[in-house]
């Protein structure tokens, strides 16, 4: 694993290979530290608690129970409590988003990519979207894939990242995945992307499954700076 940003200019990461960017949305394309997930998370325990009729401390520990078991929150609500995944998409995502603001350096390092972007997410399609307007980057992006189009299989469920790259016929020999959690590379990295780690110190992304577990042989490349590592990289004109 190569930290990007500790590399000499006549060694800049070399993704002149890559012609399809594959980004996750939270924690990524904004700074862990601006405190949106943590509100997506008090609200999941809201729902839970609401659902369930316990209190707040019992609420958030089956929520996180269901999140390291069944991968998301919300897949442990349909298999055991039938929950309709609408309502609760829309619950957890009504969160305010006033701490972010036009990001115009992400959006120059973006645009200066080759080929096509991605945002593929465990959320929904509504709040990204929602972050893609707050953060002006929505233009930069081909297409969003959210838990309802990977079938509410959530990632790091293998079958989920065959299933995007086959749906947008995207040679995984060819893609980049850039991610803050990193058990979520690994199955990147065994479809043969290059991927990046998003380091940073937030819990959220530390949480959920235990499995995969992530090793330096899975990361390709980690840097604590998004738009200064793609406007490092070398790519192809």
């Amino acid at each position: 694993m190569l930290d990007a940003d500790r590399t000499s200019d006549d060694l800049r990461p070399d993704f002149r290979h890559v012609e399809s960017w594959v980004f996750d949305l939270d924690n990524t394309l904004y700074p862990a530290d601006s405190g949106l997930f943590a509100q997506i998370d008090a609200r999941m325990t809201v729902f839970v608690q609401n659902l369930l009729g316990v209190d707040a401390e019992a609420a958030r520990s089956l929520q996180k129970a269901y999140y390291r078991e069944h991968g998301t929150t919300l897949n442990g609500l349909m298999h055991l409590h039938g929950v309709e995944p609408d309502s609760y998409l829309s619950f957890v995502h009504d969160i305010d988003l006033s701490a972010l603001a036009r990001d115009e350096a992400l959006g120059r390092a973006l645009a200066r990519l080759p080929g096509r972007r991605f945002i593929f997410t465990n959320g929904c399609r509504d709040h990204a979207a929602r972050i893609l307007e707050r953060l002006d980057l929505a233009r930069y992006f081909n297409e969003i894939w959210d838990i309802r189009t990977i079938a509410f299989r959530p990632k790091p469920d293998p079958g989920s990242y065959r299933r995007v790259l086959d749906d947008a016929r995207i040679d995984a020999a060819r893609a980049a995945m850039f991610e803050d959690a990193a058990r979520n590379l690994v199955p990147a990295h065994g479809q043969g992307m290059t991927t990046v780690w998003l380091r940073n110190d937030s819990p959220w992304s530390k949480q959920g499954p235990e499995y995969p577990v992530a090793s330096p042989a899975h990361i390709d490349y980690e840097t604590g700076d998004l738009p200064q590592f793609l406007n490092t990289i070398r790519i192809s004109q």
